[in-house]
């Protein structure tokens, strides 16, 4: 139900185009950022613009299964970088910063919406759908460029019900995104681990990482050590000369070396 559509592969999902996008400065930030993440084998997810430390930009960026990890988001920075700043498409001092969707992630694309398919989902539209902008509910995929909606909020049994299922047109949607819930929490632990990741990617179910996304993992795994250290040697006590036992046997044999003399 929530895994990734068959009829799309690695090549599919990286150019597919989004649906719901930034205006203004977050997609001008968007035309730049766009190309390099595609050429680097990722999909830009969302451009936010914040007044965070003065000025943040954030790019939500992940791989085509949707998977993020820190050494990615490291390649995208220092590839990112030097472009945006030639292509300076904020005037001003900004700080930028590469994360993943997370687990409550935005809905962008036609993928997206069909891949989540059975979770609850909130949606903002950008003009109002029979009167109302806000929807909550499951998700049930998409219909001729709408998604189908299960409104939780509906009351189908009291009179004047309002209608349960409705179908939003995407064009008109200003924002999407999932819902926590445990199912979507122990989905995305799921597909998270990186042993299953790894085996689902040797028997070829998954999309390998992008290279330089390997090396950086690799080089990281290099320069960690399990190699246990060198204890150094214990250093001999000296064995003590003094002790009570000696004392004793020093005694003993006084008093044996006295009766010997008596003998005689």
């Amino acid at each position: 139900m929530t895994e990734p559509v068959a009829a799309y592969d690695a090549a599919d999902l990286v150019s597919e185009p989004r649906l719901v996008v930034e205006p203004g400065v977050g997609a001008r930030v968007a035309a730049v950022a766009a190309p390099v993440l595609e050429g680097m084998g990722y999909r830009l997810v969302r451009i936010r613009i914040t007044g965070e430390a003065g000025c943040t930009v954030q790019i939500m960026a992940e791989r085509p299964d949707g998977t993020m990890q820190i050494e990615d988001c490291e390649a995208i920075s220092n590839a990112l970088s030097p472009v945006m700043d030639v292509a300076d498409p904020i005037q001003r001092a900004y700080r930028l910063e590469i994360s993943s969707p997370g687990i409550d992630r935005p809905l962008v694309r036609r993928s997206d919406f069909e891949r989540y398919t059975g979770h609850l989902v909130k949606v903002e539209m950008a003009a109002p759908h029979d009167g109302r902008k806000r929807f909550r509910g499951l998700l049930q995929g998409i219909e001729d460029g709408h998604i189908r909606v299960v409104r939780e909020d509906a009351k189908p049994d009291h009179k004047g019900a309002q209608e349960l299922d409705v179908l939003l047109p995407i064009e008109d949607i200003a924002d999407a995104h999932l819902v926590l819930t445990n199912q979507l929490i122990a989905e995305s632990m799921r597909r998270g681990r990186d042993a299953e990741r790894e085996r689902l990617e040797q028997e070829g179910v998954l999309p390998p990482p992008p290279p330089h996304a390997k090396k950086a993992r690799e080089k990281r795994d290099l320069s960690k050590t399990n190699k246990p250290k060198e204890k150094a040697a214990k250093k001999s006590k000296p064995v003590p000369q003094n002790t009570k036992a000696h004392r004793l046997a020093a005694q003993n044999k006084r008093a044996a070396a006295s009766h010997s003399t008596e003998g005689e």
